[in-house]
């Protein structure tokens, strides 16, 4: 079995996730998921930033677009949410 980096905050994350899962279930937009990890992180006293913004680096310079992750946790993690409307094999 492969090591888990950042176990503990990677389960506390999961955590969070399920919580919004349970209460929410599926077929909302991802800013509605987004809004309630939020206040799910904030309820469980979760370090995160919500659409931090990151220059990005190529080669030897700074492209003009920036990178936004979507949150960032712990100061280490970042998660990007991502709604769908149904997951197909057939592609």
């Amino acid at each position: 079995m492969s090591n888990i980096i950042y176990k503990e905050e990677s389960y506390a994350i999961i955590g969070a996730l399920f919580d919004v899962y349970n209460n929410l279930g599926c077929g909302f937009s991802e800013i509605v998921y987004k809004d309630a990890l939020e206040y799910e992180f904030k309820l469980q006293k979760i370090p995160f930033q919500r659409e931090k913004e990151f220059t990005v680096n190529y080669k030897e310079i700074v492209l003009k677009h920036k990178f936004y992750a979507g949150f960032v946790i712990f100061d280490k993690i970042i998660l990007e949410i991502k709604s769908v409307e149904n997951l197909n094999d057939n592609i």
